[in-house]
């Protein structure tokens, strides 16, 4: 996905933060914290993890089937059916 090279300081932060919100998660069962505490820092991972994948699709959806640079409707099939795979995936 060559879209994602261009945003890559943008998406790599946020991984970042993803990756400091996991240890969090550890460090709260290490420290043996109450377990509403505990859900809630899973829960704030999950959302960041699902605010990464929506920026990606989406910017999956402009350039490779959205595009007016893609010259053909197998083209735009293709970048589809991707989405569609990794989205059946991502839902299960």
């Amino acid at each position: 996905m060559g879209h994602t090279s261009a945003n890559r300081d943008k998406l790599q932060n946020r991984v970042k933060r993803i990756k400091g919100q996991v240890e969090g998660i550890a460090r709260g069962l290490d420290e043996g914290r109450d377990c509403g505490e505990v859900l809630q820092l899973i829960a704030a991972v999950r959302g960041a993890v699902n605010g990464l994948m929506a920026e990606v699709i989406e910017e999956h959806l402009r350039e490779h089937v959205a595009s007016p640079a893609i010259a053909s409707d197998a083209e735009r099939a293709r970048g589809a059916d991707e989405i569609i795979a990794i989205l059946r995936t991502y839902l299960k």
